[in-house]
């Protein structure tokens, strides 16, 4: 072929010439890099390969890492493995086992994208994200995504919309909220968490985290701040009262102190929230994750304890008389998972109180039909949108709409074994979800979710709104 024919047959002069005369009137001062650049728009993306590796997350546990290739760069996404029920108490050589097993999980995973799901999706546009996470679900029958694995989709999913926000040229917020159809968007409040107990921590503690919302902050940058005084007044206090070696920290950042009272926590977090001048700006928040403590149909608080007082083995029945002392004492307006996952009938029971937002974490499970069940029965007002548990980026904006749709309020989480990818800060923002859970004000993995709001609000400049106090009522 000629050079001739090989320019008409590619359309090279007119293109050529378009980008030329697009240069003289944007007056460039560097015409050869605007030609350059017109000439690159010019060539729709399309994805050439997309591969994947084992990587480790802050647990120290495989999880998967994906580069997604265009004819134009390479987007890279990861995303926590979901092995077995989050924080589910294991013996060490039980532990040992669920490890060996997830690692050839994750090498499994990582055969498949590099097979059948880059072979899938190879010519695919990246900005057609419903149907490039449809192409990944056509490989994956299995209603709990058991062949390929939901945190494998997931991370194919993410490197596909930041792909697809690549080509639109537009922030990665911002190409969710056109896929969420919202055309505003909100910076959520940060569910900082301050304390951990529960399997997230070696303490006697049983509830899983106790977090703060600064509510009262004019913006996410002040939020931080709050969150972050808060949190060091809180070590020193700490340090104080219980010495030095009560300062290490939980799965998620929060300090560990050997405490096995609620109230006592709460009241370390109160007496730093003082310290630090926030009384009033500053709510509190709690996860139980009571499912780990469930035994049949009772609730054991000691049951990290080895000797057991006896006077901790609470009913369902209890344990709302229990949350609802508390909502009456202390600034508390969340609390999630106060119950086991299947424990409909006293979710409902304590929902119907309105004293708090009620989070249906376990018992959810992101799930569609549990949360249409949960709708129906007003069994929770509240959903923790774990991603990695229904997929892809598709199936979790679906997940919000359903919620939305029942005016719950949505609280985007991360895993407490979690990757250092900030994805889910870019979808509380372009979901406009009014709150997220990313961990303590420390450790690398929450951080990188916390930095990227603090730069997105950054860039919105003017246009950034804060949840702040209609938290609650941001998501509807």
């Amino acid at each position: 072929m000629s050079v001739q024919e090989y320019l008409e047959k590619h359309l090279l002069p007119r293109k050529i010439e378009e980008a030329v005369n697009a240069a003289v009137r944007a007056k460039a001062a560097d015409p050869v890099l605007f030609i350059s650049t017109h000439m690159r728009r010019a060539a729709p993306a399309v994805i050439t390969q997309v591969r994947a590796r084992q990587i480790l997350d802050s647990r120290g546990t495989p999880a998967v890492e994906v580069d997604l290739h265009t004819n134009k760069a390479v987007h890279r996404a990861s995303a926590a493995a979901a092995s077995a029920p989050e924080g589910a108490a294991v013996d060490a050589t039980r532990d040992a086992e669920k490890r060996r097993l997830l690692a050839k999980a994750v090498a499994d995973a990582v055969r498949v994208i590099n097979g059948k799901v880059s072979e899938a999706l190879v010519g695919m546009d990246p900005q057609q994200q419903a149907q490039i996470d449809q192409a990944i679900m056509d490989l994956d029958k299995a209603h709990h995504k058991t062949e390929v694995g939901a945190n494998a989709m997931l991370a194919v999913s993410i490197a596909a919309c930041k792909a697809g926000a690549a080509e639109k040229e537009v922030p990665l917020y911002k190409h969710i909220a056109d896929l969420v159809g919202k055309s505003a968007t909100t910076l959520p409040v940060p569910a900082i968490t301050v304390i951990n107990g529960g399997t997230h921590a070696g303490n006697s503690l049983p509830i899983q985290e106790i977090m703060i919302l600064p509510v009262g902050a004019k913006n996410f940058e002040e939020a931080m701040q709050m969150g972050s005084e808060t949190y060091h007044h809180l070590k020193d206090i700490i340090w104080e009262k219980y010495g030095a070696d009560s300062c290490n920290i939980g799965d998620d950042g929060g300090f560990a102190p050997n405490i096995s009272s609620i109230t006592e926590g709460l009241d370390l977090v109160i007496a730093a929230i003082d310290r630090a001048g926030y009384n009033g700006r500053i709510k509190l928040a709690i996860d139980v994750s009571a499912t780990d403590f469930c035994v049949g149909k009772k609730y054991d608080l000691e049951f990290k304890s080895a000797k057991k007082s006896g006077q901790n083995f609470k009913t369902g029945d209890d344990m709302i008389e229990m949350y609802s002392q508390l909502c009456s004492e202390y600034p508390l307006v969340s609390i999630e998972q106060p119950f086991d996952k299947d424990d409909w009938e006293h979710s409902k029971k304590f929902t119907t109180l309105e004293l708090c937002q009620v989070v249906g974490d376990d018992l959810l499970m992101s799930d569609p039909e549990r949360i249409k069940r949960a709708v129906n029965e007003y069994t929770c007002d509240a959903l923790t949108l774990k991603a990695n548990q229904v997929g892809t980026v598709t199936e979790a904006i679906e997940v919000v709409k359903q919620a939305k749709d029942a005016h719950w309020s949505v609280m985007v989480s991360h895993r407490s074994g979690d990757t250092d990818d900030s994805f889910i800060a870019d979808l509380a923002v372009g979901a406009a979800a009014g709150q997220i859970k990313a961990g303590a004000p420390c450790r690398g993995e929450c951080l990188t979710k916390y930095n990227q709001l603090l730069r997105i609000e950054e860039e919105l400049g003017t246009e950034a709104v804060y949840a702040g106090e209609n938290w609650r009522t941001a998501a509807t």
